[in-house]
């Protein structure tokens, strides 16, 4: 050993032994930063334990050529533990100066997994996450390598995808499981501006290359992802999606043709629940098939609901009011008549298309695109959730009435989910809520896999977050948000979570079941034609040309006034 490692040795156990073969961790006379200690266990508890680490030897590991130990005894970084022949690896959480020694640290660490050792090495292998056998106070610590990190991280044989490099290594691949991942549901969490929408993109075209087979559903709000998935995806809008409007079920109906509140809009869905079940009756499929509800997916025509509206209004005696028929039928001739409503309301016409829908959005057969692109952005705002909740509805129904099947499991992705689930401050009731809470709580049991993106965790129903089982959290700058995903985050991974404010774009935090242990990576770069269209716009690239702008502003009119 030598003198300076010798001194630091003394300084946390004593007096050295004579050869180096007798210290825990260090193999031969080399006296590289990996193979010294640069602290030792002050305390143990059951997730986690407190350190005291030497300032001089954190200095001398800043110099190695090393990434991960350059970085060894930091916050966030990883440091390993000798206990009997294995190793045990945890992650610091926290930093504070130690008044009673110079040059003294203590630190928090959480403990992530264990494993055993290379004889030849004395690098970690066949590690697993959990803890089965503790150090005792005293134990030595020592900065895991990237040769560990490289054992750690190593695929474990089970299908996954690579999405970047690991946090702080040069050249560590960061994988996702795809089946741990999706079996549990997963969230994407991050400010905006930070590379949240792009990174959605990246983790999607890397499923859909890994499963060329799949079927995901993918909710766009805002028209983004189109531009990511023009080449391997389906892309529906108002233009093309041909959304039949007898799908929705009598919740839906509600939101959709009642305007009225209080004790009238009971009255109202009283009248409406009749006269759709009278006008869905009339279908010659509902003959066929005997005893129907007013949720059953059965083609009716509109001119029937309005007919039957007409003819029980004309029924009433004088001493009774006709205004919930009026605001009934005037609310559904109002939504014939609009252009905006289209791709709803398409005619007076319907046919049975209810199996080439669902073919269409669950994308079975997928021809080749495994993926389909809901883009919600031109649909009513007065009626977005509720098309959301039709298309969120019938991916939970196809699985529950597919049981018998073994039906193809279905990935849900919602982008700006916290409008969907609102938590209970700001939720107002509506059916979308209810079915995409729902499906985050029984999804898996039926092969529905719930994928959630937002940029304000807080905002989410309370609960939906703590059922995803994989969360890839990239920088949050709100407090509150920060505050919400912490709790929602399991023990060992706390110490990760505090760096998230510190965050780069591009960068983030996963952990759950989708890896093997928390690990913060930078996300890989995807292609140009594979990026979402969701760049901020230059304004002193923008603001510096001119020319065309008359005709810029006759087009936008032209489409304002005619609603496409």
């Amino acid at each position: 050993m030598t003198d300076q490692g010798r001194q630091d040795f003394e300084r946390f156990t004593g007096p050295a032994p004579a050869a180096e073969d007798d210290v825990p961790g260090i193999t031969g006379t080399s006296p590289e930063n990996s193979r010294l200690p640069i602290g030792v266990v002050l305390e143990i508890s059951g997730a986690g334990s407190q350190i005291a680490l030497d300032l001089q030897r954190i200095n001398e590991c800043m110099d190695d050529s090393d990434p991960s130990v350059a970085l060894a005894g930091q916050v966030g970084s990883q440091i390993k533990i000798r206990v009997g022949d294995a190793w045990l690896l945890a992650s610091v959480r926290d930093q504070r100066k130690d008044r009673r020694s110079e040059g003294g640290i203590i630190a928090h660490i959480d403990f992530l997994g264990e494993g055993g050792e290379e004889k030849l090495t004395g690098r970690i292998h066949g590690f697993k996450r959990g803890v089965t056998r503790y150090p005792v106070p005293g134990a030595m610590v020592y900065p895991a390598t990237t040769k560990d990190l490289e054992q750690i991280y190593a695929s474990d044989g089970r299908a996954s995808i690579t999405i970047g490099k690991v946090f702080p290594t040069r050249d560590i691949r960061a994988g996702l499981y795809i089946d741990a991942m999706l079996g549990k549901h997963f969230a994407l969490l991050g400010s905006t501006g930070t590379g949240k929408s792009t990174s959605a993109a990246l983790i999607l075209h890397k499923i859909c290359e890994a499963a060329p087979k799949g079927h995901i559903v993918m909710i766009d709000p805002h028209g983004e992802y189109s531009a990511a998935f023009r080449q391997s995806g389906q892309i529906l809008d108002v233009s093309n999606l041909q959304m039949p409007y007898w799908l929705m079920n009598f919740e839906e109906h509600c939101e959709v043709l009642l305007t009225s509140s209080g004790n009238e809009r009971q009255v109202d869905a009283d009248i409406l629940a009749k006269c759709l079940l009278a006008a869905r009756s009339k279908s010659r499929l509902a003959q066929t098939m005997g005893k129907i509800t007013v949720d059953s997916p059965i083609p009716y025509l509109l001119s029937d609901l309005s007919n039957i509206l007409q003819d029980e209004m004309g029924k009433l005696d004088k001493a009774t009011s006709s205004a919930p028929y009026m605001r009934i039928k005037g609310k559904l001739d109002e939504l014939k008549a609009d252009p905006r409503y289209q791709f709803l309301f398409s005619g007076m016409l319907v046919g049975d298309t209810m199996v080439n829908f669902i073919s269409k959005i669950f994308r079975m057969p997928g021809a080749g695109k495994p993926i389909s692109i809901i883009d919600v952005s031109g649909v009513p705002s007065d009626i977005t959730s509720t098309v959301v909740a039709v298309l969120s509805r019938l991916v939970f129904d196809f699985a529950i009435w597919g049981r018998e099947e073994k039906t193809r499991p279905v990935l849900l992705v919602c982008e700006e989910a916290h409008r969907y689930v609102p938590n209970e401050k700001n939720a107002d009731g509506s059916s979308v809520g209810k079915i995409l809470s729902r499906i985050a709580k029984e999804g898996r049991k039926y092969g529905i896999s719930l994928g959630l993106i937002t940029q304000r965790p807080s905002d989410l129903a309370e609960g939906v977050l703590s059922q995803c089982g994989t969360i890839i959290a990239m920088r949050l700058n709100n407090d509150r948000d920060q505050a919400f995903v912490r709790s929602a985050m399991p023990e060992g991974s706390r110490g990760f979570l505090d760096s998230i404010p510190a965050l780069r774009n591009r960068e983030c935090i996963i952990c759950g079941e989708g890896v093997a242990i928390p690990i913060r990576v930078t996300f890989d770069t995807l292609e140009e034609h594979k990026r979402p269209a969701s760049e901020d716009p230059s304004f002193v690239e923008l603001w510096s040309q001119d020319g065309g702008e008359e005709e810029l502003v006759e087009r936008v009119v032209m489409r304002w006034r005619s609603q496409g």
